[in-house]
């Protein structure tokens, strides 16, 4: 049975990606990387539930999500970009495969970041930072969510690829097999990928040519 949840607060992150912080269901547990199925409890849009990731930990007082929206799809997040503080939502979860299992090369694109925001919080908290790189892909810079944070994160290293623009301190292009090679030392450690369908195949194709275990690769699909 779905929990009900009230939105507490909602500001913008980019030109098109919102934080929102929600009350905390009773009795609710989840773990870093885990998500949920979200539906505006309103006419027309209960039917209408979509998955994303929690952000917050699962010790926090609220829950948060970091979400994307597409004005042009006339859909659910853009519904939810409108939504005021007090807004009632249904929550139904949590689920997904893409958790903590310890220091890894985490590989993102767009959204795709979400699961890696509260693993990566943990490992930064819990000073367990060393061995972790993070590969995000996005269009422009513009895109790049949460990009302070990501640079701020002792230990982490953070490399930025765009497709459509060329910056001072990023890389241009895709994240493919030739960038791989180039910027992973260690194909024998964990891999942790998340965004559209066609880039997690492509990169885990790209990683497996590259000596990575399938069994090492921690994607939606599982563990």
């Amino acid at each position: 049975m779905a929990d009900r949840i009230i939105l507490k607060d909602l500001k913008p992150v980019t030109h098109d990606t919102h934080h929102y912080v929600f009350s905390r269901p009773e009795g609710l547990s989840f773990k870093p990387g885990q998500a949920a199925e979200l539906a505006i409890d309103r006419d027309g849009w209960r039917e209408e539930g979509r998955p994303f990731t929690f952000v917050s930990q699962p010790e926090d007082a609220d829950i948060e999500f970091v979400i994307k929206s597409y004005p042009d799809h006339d859909g659910v997040t853009e519904q939810l970009a409108q939504l005021k503080p007090g807004a009632e939502l249904t929550l139904d979860g949590p689920f997904g495969a893409i958790t903590d299992h310890g220091p890894g090369t985490f590989i993102a694109a767009g959204a795709g970041i979400t699961p890696f925001i509260p693993i990566l919080r943990k490992h930064d908290r819990e000073g367990t930072m060393d061995g972790c790189a993070l590969f995000f892909a996005n269009k422009t810079e513009a895109d790049i969510i949460m990009r302070g944070e990501w640079e701020a994160m002792k230990g982490l290293r953070a490399e930025f690829v765009l497709s459509d623009e060329k910056v001072d301190g990023m890389h241009h292009g895709k994240i493919d097999k030739s960038l791989l090679k180039e910027r992973v030392t260690d194909f024998d450690q964990t891999f942790y990928l998340c965004g559209p369908q066609e880039f997690v195949d492509d990169v885990r194709d790209a990683l497996k040519d590259l000596g990575a275990k399938e069994s090492s690769i921690i994607t939606e699909e599982g563990w």
